[in-house]
This record gives structure tokens, C-alpha cells and sequence, in this order.
């Protein structure tokens, strides 16, 4: 057989009509990579530095993100001050690169309050009584009506502004998304033939729910937590520039923003630069959070 009709007849994994090492099947290859591995990358790394500047701040910037001089208020980007300084003197890079803590911790806590309170009534919702499960879905119905931001600002209302109070009012917004999806998730698993048979068997009530309910149940909910984390960042930042979170003159990119907009015509980088950092910040860990869901799905670009 020549050499031609060999990787005709390899039959390999990438198509009909390629081998392994045939010239397409590698092009094929190379060319996905080339797309896929580039933006992947750039997130990645870019993530990895907010966690170093949230870890280790000192690490990248050396000054006082609190440290103010008048004599140095709306200088423009220089070589003393990368970022330009603000009205009260202080450097902008030191503040924006102080502020990825807050941010990071605002957005993870948010996911987790959520995470907890949705996991809890979408679990008590798909194994309780029908009763129970009317009663906490329409409950949850009554929440959806409302978009998550509006509803975190009712809860604020209520409960008064402050950084503590934005994170809870933002994670109690997106508790009804994750309840439903537990709640799906756990019906569907409930009659799976392993949990009907583990339960013929004798085997606990409590053991099969955290044995094989709440494991197989909650896998979609983490995926989805993960690529709503950078959400969850931009609606902190979004209290925080209403006056509802972070007050000023804490390094917050949302406070930032509030103030940098009432000097746009003489210092545009007090805006531009929080603004381009939340902005990259929220593409990055979006970007990571869906490929980590396209990957649990055996998807492939």
C-alpha cells in the first residue's frame, strides 16, 4: 500500500482520511491551539497578577494608596507617577492596584453567600415534601422578578450601606439562579438507577443525599459560580460608584470611578484607568469561568 493510501486508511481521531501525522491533521491542530491558547493565556496571566496584587501588594507598588500631597493632585501620567496622581495627590496606580483586593474579596464573597444559600434551598426544594418544594419555588419566582442589581439595592435599603452589606446584598441577589439549578439538578439525580439502587439497599437517607444527591448535584453550580464571579466584581463596583459600598477614600475601583467622574475634563485617567481594570478584570475571569465550563462538557473549539 503506498504511502498515500495509508493515511487515507489510518483511520484517525481528527476526521475520515487522516492519520495522525498526516500534514492536515497537524495544521488542523496547530491552528486550534493558535486560537484557542492566545486570549486563554492572556486571561490567565492577567489573573494571576490580581491575585499576587490582592496577596502581596507591596510587591508591585511601593507608596501609600491613603498618602496625600496637594501639590501633586492631577498630575498626568509621568515618569514619577506611571498613572497620574488624583486630586488629593495620591497615585493612581498605587490605589488601582490596592483596590483588586476589595474587589476580589467583595465578588468571591458574594459567590459564596450565594453558593451556600442557593445549595441549601435548591437541595431542600428537590428532596422535600411537594409542599415545600411549591412553597420555596414560588418564593424564588418572587426574587427572579427582579434584576439582580435592583434587588441588591432593595436589600440595601433595608439593611443600610457599607462594604459587608453591598457583598451580602450582591450574593443574596443571585441565590434564586443557583437554587433553581440545584433544584433541577437534584430531581434529575434523584431517580438516577445509582441512587434508587443505594436506597434498596438500605443505605441511609443522609448518606445517599451527601454521597451521591449533593456531589452530582452541585457539579453545574460550581461552573456557573465561577464564570459569575466576574459579575459579581462588577456589581460590587457598581454599589460602590451609587455611594452603597465601599465608602471613599478607600482604594475601590467603584469608588474610584464615583469620583474621577466630577474631574473628566481635566484628569480623564482617574476614570480610565479603575475603568480599564474592572473592565479587564470581569473579561478575564468570565473567559476562564467558560472555558472551565466548555471543558467539563467535552467541548472543544
Amino acid at each position: 500500500m503506498s504511502t498515500r493510501e495509508e493515511d487515507v486508511y489510518a483511520g484517525p481521531p481528527g476526521g475520515v482520511g487522516e492519520s495522525w501525522a498526516s500534514p492536515r491533521s497537524l495544521a488542523a491542530r496547530r491552528f486550534e491551539l493558535g486560537v484557542l491558547r492566545p486570549g486563554l493565556l492572556l486571561a490567565g496571566l492577567f489573573v494571576l497578577v490580581l491575585i499576587v496584587a490582592a496577596l502581596f501588594p507591596g510587591w508591585l507598588v511601593g507608596g501609600d494608596p491613603l498618602a496625600a500631597n496637594a501639590r501633586h493632585a492631577f498630575l498626568s501620567p509621568s515618569l514619577a507617577h506611571a498613572l497620574g496622581t488624583d486630586e488629593n495627590g495620591r497615585d493612581v496606580l498605587t490605589r488601582v492596584v490596592y483596590g483588586v483586593r476589595p474587589s476580589l474579596l467583595m465578588g468571591l464573597a458574594a459567590t459564596a453567600i450565594g453558593l451556600l444559600a442557593g445549595i441549601s434551598l435548591g437541595l431542600a426544594a428537590g428532596l422535600g415534601h411537594r409542599f415545600v418544594d411549591g412553597l420555596i419555588m414560588r418564593l424564588i419566582d418572587v426574587l427572579l422578578a427582579f434584576p439582580d442589581l435592583l434587588l441588591a439595592l432593595v436589600i440595601i435599603t433595608f439593611w443600610g450601606q457599607g462594604t459587608l452589606n453591598a457583598t451580602i446584598a450582591v450574593g443574596a441577589a443571585s441565590i434564586p439562579r443557583y437554587a433553581r439549578l440545584v433544584r433541577a439538578q437534584t430531581h434529575q439525580v434523584r431517580h438516577a438507577p445509582y441512587v434508587e439502587a443505594a436506597t434498596t439497599l438500605g443505605i441511609r437517607r443522609a448518606t445517599v443525599v451527601f454521597r451521591h444527591v449533593l456531589p452530582n448535584a452541585i457539579k453545574p453550580v460550581f461552573i456557573l459560580a465561577a464564570i459569575g464571579i466576574g459579575g459579581k466584581i462588577a456589581a460590587g463596583a457598581s454599589l460602590s460608584f451609587l455611594g452603597l459600598g465601599t465608602p471613599p477614600p478607600s482604594p475601590e475601583w467603584g469608588a474610584m470611578l464615583s469620583v474621577g467622574r466630577n474631574f473628566l475634563s481635566n484628569a480623564w485617567w482617574l476614570t480610565a484607568v479603575p475603568g480599564l481594570a474592572l473592565t479587564l478584570t470581569v473579561i478575564s475571569v468570565t473567559a476562564l469561568g467558560r472555558e472551565l465550563l466548555r471543558r467539563s462538557e467535552g467541548k472543544r473549539r
